[in-house]
């Protein structure tokens, strides 16, 4: 056996350690990889090129990254911030909340938004930062990571049960293809209509959860302002 073909693993810990671009550091592991392994530079590029065009949804979510980039460099956070300060009775857990509905249904008919990268992170979090200063507070830097949690996990939660509502998507073919091997034979559109009640009561103790969380971090991390936003 080479043992200098695993050479390409040291490079990924020590890139990731050392806080490198993720990205460049894969491909360089890749690249030193096929070259101690033999693999001339020409058949490794085209195994990168073969493997890319594969893997079409890398290249959507590359063109999502860049758009986000340029409309938060134009002032998406900021406009997302300031619509949700017009509304003063909305908290974190709300804007989170709302967001669980919408991305539950548009998940239903396998829409997508950009996950937490493409939506979360540049729309969601400045909402949910501008709810907490619309009360009158500074966001507090450990609410702050409580709600990315908080927004991803509802991101995760209602994708999850709400793609399988797509008659045709990946997560219902999968579904019923594990279902055809245990010799039990469904129809797609009754896998969908089984998953809409389960997808419903996720999505709504979902949002109750992290309702009631919210409200107990902004007592727990503005205890002092209590009586501004009549928390006590």
């Amino acid at each position: 056996m080479n043992w200098l073909s695993l050479i390409g693993i040291v490079i990924v810990i020590l890139g990731f350690a050392l806080k490198w671009n993720s990205i460049l550091v894969i491909l360089l592991a890749a690249s030193v990889t096929g070259l101690v392994s033999g693999i001339s530079p020409v058949a490794l590029l085209e195994t990168i090129g073969t493997t890319f065009v594969a893997n079409r949804n890398m290249a959507i979510f590359i063109i999502v990254m860049l758009v986000t980039g340029t409309l938060e460099r134009n002032g998406l956070r900021e406009a997302a911030a300031g619509l949700i300060g017009k509304f003063k009775g909305a908290t974190s857990g709300v804007v989170i909340g709302i967001y669980g509905v919408m991305r539950a249904i548009f998940a239903a008919f396998n829409v997508g938004f950009g996950g937490v990268a493409g939506f979360v992170r540049p729309v969601i979090m400045p909402m949910a930062e501008g709810a907490i200063k619309a009360r009158g507070h500074e966001p507090n830097e450990d609410h702050m990571e409580e709600l990315k949690g908080m927004a991803s996990g509802m991101e995760n939660i209602t994708w999850f049960f709400g793609q399988v509502l797509f008659v045709g998507g990946s997560g219902a073919l999968l579904v019923q293809g594990t279902l055809e091997g245990l010799g039990i034979h469904v129809e797609l559109i009754d896998l969908a209509l089984v998953e809409i009640p389960v997808c419903v009561i996720a999505t709504i103790l979902a949002i109750l959860y992290y309702y009631i969380k919210d409200r107990q971090m902004l007592k727990k991390y503005y205890k002092d302002e209590l009586g501004k936003d009549g928390l006590q």
